[in-house]
């Protein structure tokens, strides 16, 4: 069969996707981007929050379409939309011929082949789906880019998030089956490794590994061919001094933290069922620039909880300013209806959550250009993405400190040394800055890679 794919969400889910496509392509199925020449679509959804659930309806209904005007003959809805509402799907939406959940991925193969509309009809034991290193896999990232899932499912109460309710317990996958893995994509010719989970930094505890993902990032550091490796999703009381002294002390590990505060105000965090505080996250930001310099730090936060008052706001906003961080991303609070906190009381208004977010987000854009401006001057290595996107007098790349899909990106208007080639490491001055993006010259020769001295490592243990 023809089958062709649409993935929406996170790059978690996206890992998803190219797990069920790479189970497709060893049955003998034939992969097409073009959904009117598919004989089957799937589309695996999102639904964390209400704009990621109406995309994920609209996306359906849209892929649908092609069963009258194109050769589909079969839909299948997966993912996280698919664990929340599954049977609405299947009553609301009768051109949906079949559903799976994020737990039965490994069904899609049947799914597609026989005239099963449901996974949990075919699914052999409960036990949730994980992925490893034999499965096969189909990646629709470029060349040079991997994402690496090395957890599924949390196991944090965090009071705003239905997510452990279709993700399931937290669990980890095991350890040599990730270095396995990362080896193989490295030996590909992978630039670039992210690895991904609902919380990377409790890797490996839920069978009894202390500092699991220090000694994992440690590990793929030493790997023959290792590119960069960063990790995303931080649970910030978990990050141990371990884990920095790790990034710090290896090259190939991405000078870049990304820990989801979600908010300032200690107030807001108790009901959030976080913990914590602006002062207790000060200083732990202050800790990671002690250790790791030049690091390069993101968060992303929530306005409008239920019960956040303008002072629980303004809190937040000083936050920000003090903490400085180089990429921030500002979500609206959005009522889950199988949430802790759609049961509280204090809804804040529509109109108020969309002004704090607009404020919040023009304070980080300041503080982001400023941040920029910092590195005018500067030699980085960069990983050259390929032409701009926005003009084909410019090439684009991204620093260790750019996240890809999720950061500001650094455009190139001028070359020194031979022309860039997509999926290479090299140099770059920084001459200009705009709000989240960087502009500079790229320099002739590859980026050096060093070994940490003799001395840095006696520091660092």
């Amino acid at each position: 069969m023809k089958i062709g794919f649409v993935s929406l969400g996170c790059p978690k889910n996206l890992v998803d996707t190219e797990v069920m496509m790479g189970l497709l392509a060893a049955r003998g199925h034939e992969l097409t981007p073009n959904a009117s020449d598919a004989e089957a679509l799937v589309v695996n959804t999102c639904s964390f929050i209400d704009p990621a659930k109406q995309e994920s309806v609209n996306t359906s209904l849209e892929m649908a379409g092609y069963k009258k005007r194109g050769r589909a003959r079969k839909l299948i809805v997966a993912g996280c939309l698919v664990e929340r509402y599954r049977q609405e799907i299947r009553r609301e939406i009768p051109e949906v011929d079949a559903v799976v959940g994020t737990n039965e991925l490994e069904q899609i193969v049947a799914l597609c082949e026989n005239g099963a509309t449901d996974a949990r009809e075919l699914v052999p034991s409960p036990e949730p789906y994980l992925y490893h290193e034999l499965t096969p896999r189909l990646r629709a990232t470029p060349r040079h880019l991997a994402y690496v899932k090395i957890a599924e499912g949390c196991d944090h109460p965090c009071s705003f998030c239905v997510i452990p309710q279709f993700r399931g317990r937290f669990r980890s996958r095991k350890f040599e089956s990730v270095v396995a893995e990362s080896r193989r994509l490295f030996a590909e010719g992978v630039q670039e490794i992210n690895l991904i989970g609902q919380d990377t930094t409790c890797f490996g505890e839920d069978y009894g590994l202390k500092d699991g993902l220090a000694l994992l990032l440690e590990r793929l550091a030493k790997l023959e061919n290792a590119g960069w490796v960063r990790f995303l999703y931080a649970y910030p009381n978990k990050i141990t001094q371990k884990l920095l002294d790790t990034v710090a002390a290896h090259e190939t590990l991405c000078k870049y933290i990304d820990l989801p505060l979600q908010h300032a105000s200690a107030p807001v965090l108790k009901r959030m069922k976080r913990g914590g505080s602006g002062d207790i996250f000060l200083r732990l930001l202050e800790r990671i620039r002690r250790t790791i310099p030049g690091v390069a730090l993101r968060s992303s936060f929530i306005v409008g909880f239920p019960c956040e008052t303008e002072r629980d706001f303004q809190d937040l906003c000083d936050f920000v300013q003090e903490a400085r961080l180089d990429h921030l991303g500002v979500f609206a609070y959005s009522d889950e209806e199988t949430s802790v906190s759609y049961h509280l009381d204090g809804k804040v208004d529509g109109r108020t959550i969309y002004n704090r977010k607009r404020r919040l987000l023009a304070l980080q854009r300041w503080i982001s250009r400023a941040r920029g401006r910092e590195k005018a001057g500067q030699v980085f290595p960069i990983l050259i993405e390929g032409p701009s996107q926005e003009t084909e007098l410019l090439w684009e790349g991204r620093l260790m400190g750019q996240a890809a899909e999720i950061d500001g990106k650094t455009y190139i208007n001028d070359c020194e040394g031979p022309p860039p080639e997509p999926g290479s490491i090299r140099r770059v001055r920084i001459t200009e800055s705009m709000d989240y993006d960087l502009v500079g010259t790229l320099l002739p020769g590859p980026a050096p890679r060093r070994r940490p001295t003799p001395d840095l490592l006696r520091v660092l243990r």
